[in-house]
C-alpha cells in the first residue's frame, strides 16, 4: 500500500483537534495538582513498575520501564521523588536525555489495578552519598539515582488497561505464541552487521 495514502486527511492544528474530540470536562483538568500528597504517596509507594518518558533536546524521545520492589521509588517531599539508577546496559538512553533535556514523565502501574498514576516534572541525576544510601538494595548502593521535581500529578482513568485486558491471565497469549526475544535481538543486529561472536 502506498504510504502517501496515510496522509490523505491530516490533523495539523489545535483547532481541528478540538473540533473532533471537543473539550475537556473541567473536573479533568482540575484533578491535577503540582504536590505529592498522602493518595499519590501512598500509590507510589505500592507501585513495583514504571515507565519513564524523556526527550533529547534535538526532540528524539525514549520511553523505558523501571522496576523494583514496590516503594522503591521513594517520596522525599511533596514536591521530589527518588529512584536509584542501578547497572545496566550502560546504553544509559534516559539518563543521556535528562543530561540534555530534564523534563520527564512517569506513567505508574499497580498490579490488578487499572488507573495508572502520571506524574510530570524536571529530573537531576545525582550521586549524593548519604541519599543514595537509604536507596540500597541487597547492601549494593546504585552508583546514581534521579530526583524528579514534580510539576503535574494525576490519576489516569482505566480505559486503556481495562480495554487490553493487561491483568486478565485468562487473555494472556500461550507462551509458544509469544515473540522471541533472542530471535529478535539477533535478526536485528544481522541487520546493522552485527554477529555475535
Amino acid at each position: 500500500m502506498d504510504v502517501k495514502s496515510l496522509f490523505e486527511a491530516v490533523v495539523a492544528t489545535e483547532e481541528e483537534l478540538r473540533a473532533i474530540v471537543g473539550v475537556p470536562n473541567e473536573a479533568v483538568v482540575k484533578k491535577t495538582v503540582n504536590v505529592i500528597d498522602e493518595h499519590i504517596r501512598h500509590f507510589i509507594a505500592r507501585s513495583p513498575l514504571f515507565f519513564l518518558s524523556t526527550a533529547h533536546e534535538n526532540g528524539s524521545c525514549d520511553v523505558s520501564p523501571r522496576g523494583g520492589d514496590p516503594g522503591y521509588v521513594q517520596v522525599w517531599d511533596e514536591k521530589h521523588l527518588i529512584f536509584p539508577e542501578r547497572p545496566g546496559n550502560r546504553r544509559v538512553d534516559s539518563l543521556l536525555n535528562i543530561l540534555s533535556n530534564s523534563q520527564v514523565g512517569m506513567l505508574f502501574l499497580i498490579p490488578g489495578m487499572e488507573e495508572v498514576l502520571r506524574i510530570n516534572g524536571r529530573a537531576r541525576i545525582i550521586q549524593t552519598g548519604h541519599v543514595l544510601e537509604q536507596l540500597k538494595k541487597d547492601n549494593q548502593i546504585p552508583p546514581l539515582g534521579v530526583v524528579v521535581e514534580v510539576e503535574e500529578c494525576f490519576v489516569h482513568c482505566p480505559r486503556a488497561l481495562n480495554a487490553s485486558a493487561i491483568w486478565n491471565s485468562s487473555m494472556w497469549p500461550e507462551k509458544e505464541e509469544l515473540p522471541s526475544a533472542k530471535e529478535m535481538f539477533q535478526a536485528h543486529l544481522k541487520i546493522n552487521g552485527y554477529t555475535l561472536g
